[in-house]
């Protein structure tokens, strides 16, 4: 699947989407460059899961939890230098939780990825608009035949 959206409150909107149709233990993958989206594409995933409260990058505490419709693990992995730490911080137990698990730069830890997952590109258009985003979503499994109600 293929978007190609023109702000920021597009970007959002379409995360709210997804947010709508996530079930307990779907694990979504985010990757892109820096200040690509990728945040505000979670909090758009965490509007459609009904959460009230702020949603902040978790950069340096690695991930933040959350609770609405279904309770929302929230990972970025971007400063973590050893796989060892991440599973020491009990990542095996949050990924195969009945949360919903968004990761952000999912592709530096490829190995931890379970087999079924949603893996969400994020690229800048800026030659079009600066605010321009393409977002490519594929679905790894046949838990997430349901995606193809996102539209």
């Amino acid at each position: 699947m293929e978007f190609t959206l023109n702000s920021v409150e597009d970007t959002v909107k379409l995360g709210e989407k997804l947010g709508n149709l996530l079930n307990p233990g779907d694990v979504i993958c985010l990757i892109g460059d820096l200040g690509t989206g990728k945040t505000y594409f979670a909090k758009g995933i965490a509007k459609g899961l009904e959460i009230k409260e702020p949603i902040t990058s978790p950069t340096f505490t690695i991930v933040n939890e959350y609770r609405g419709r279904l309770k929302l693990h929230h990972f970025d992995v971007y400063r973590v230098n050893d796989i060892e730490d991440l599973l020491s911080l009990g990542f095996d137990e949050y990924i195969y939780s009945n949360a919903v698990n968004i990761i952000e730069w999912a592709n530096y830890i490829d190995e931890l990825i379970p087999e079924e997952h949603i893996y969400i590109n994020i690229y800048k258009l800026p030659e079009e608009n600066p605010n321009g985003r393409k977002i490519t979503i594929e679905y790894h499994g046949s838990r997430y035949d349901y995606i193809k109600e996102l539209k």
